[in-house]
Formats: C-alpha cells, structure tokens, sequence
C-alpha cells in the first residue's frame, strides 16, 4: 500500500515539474499576464486535437487563484468548446512556474519559458517534459521573425519543433 501511494505521489509530481534544462521566466508580474491570449503553435495533443482558434483568457478569482478558460472551435462538430480550470503558483509569483487544473484535484505544470517582459506581447509554456509546448500571443498572429526565435529557442531547448501545429484565427 505504502508503494502505492509513493507512486501515486510521484506521478502527480511529475504532472507539475519543469523539463530537465529548462528555466522558467523570472521577474513574472501576473497582473499583465490577465487577459485574452491566443495560441500561435502548440505540440500536438489529444485534448485539443481537432480544434483551431484556441484562445485562454486569464482573470483573478476572488481567492486570488487564476481563472483559466480556454476555448477552441471544434471543426468536426462545427462549434467552439470550453473548459474552465484555474490555476496558482507553485512558488513564489514572481516566476512563471504555475499548476493549472480543469480536473478537480488533479495539476498540470503551466511552465513560462520565454516572455517579451517588456509589452507581454507573446509567450511560451511548456508542460512538465518535452511533449508539452505553446507558444501564445495577445493577437491572432505573430510576427515572423518572433515566431521564428521561440521556434528556434525551444528546438534548442530539445522540443520537437518540426512537429508544431500552427493555429488558424479567422
């Protein structure tokens, strides 16, 4: 029983860490990052797979956590999805190291790795590894040549950028 619960302990863990050789962003100030962001690129997986036009709008919780709601048309059913989580910090508030849940008590690592700290323009998350990347911006498109710098920032940080699925606005 008491393995169990080890594991257990350690799966749950290991859904929030930060991939080995991969810094999240300090001097982090979250009242900037409320809002609207849409998703640019992602890494694919099956909770998003099918949809296009994903956005996630941040907003405070009276507890203080972070409101998460993400929405994305679903192009086979013809209409947008939602889910609501919420999220908090995992340590101190002002690095990018946060847990986001949209399952009860179950916490997925929200990782900022890169941010243009100066306009809060863009930004790039991963999960708990390597199978898990987004880049986001406050429009619905990027310019090239800062796509093609946190293309290339998160290739050198080992993700499997020729793999990225780039998201349609309309």
């Amino acid at each position: 029983m008491r393995f169990i619960l080890i594991l257990i302990c350690s799966l749950l863990t290991a859904c929030t860490g930060v991939p080995e050789g991969v810094k999240v962003v300090d001097g982090f100030e979250l009242n900037r990052y409320l809002g609207t962001w849409y998703e640019i690129a992602r890494l694919d997986h099956s909770f998003e797979r099918g949809l296009s036009d994903i956005r996630a709008e941040y907003s405070l919780n009276p507890d203080g956590t972070v409101k998460v709601l993400n929405t994305g048309f679903d192009n086979e059913q013809g209409e947008r999805q939602t889910a609501i989580g919420q999220a908090h910090f995992v340590g101190s508030e002002d690095i990018g190291n946060l847990e986001v849940s949209f399952f009860g008590p179950f916490y997925g690592a929200y990782n900022i790795i890169a941010l243009d700290k100066k306009a809060y323009r863009y930004a790039m998350i991963a999960g708990p590894n390597r199978d898990y990347l987004w880049i986001l911006a406050r429009t619905p498109n990027l310019d090239k040549a800062t796509l093609h710098e946190l293309v290339a920032q998160a290739s050198e940080l080992g993700f499997a950028t020729e793999q990225l699925i780039y998201d349609r606005h309309p």
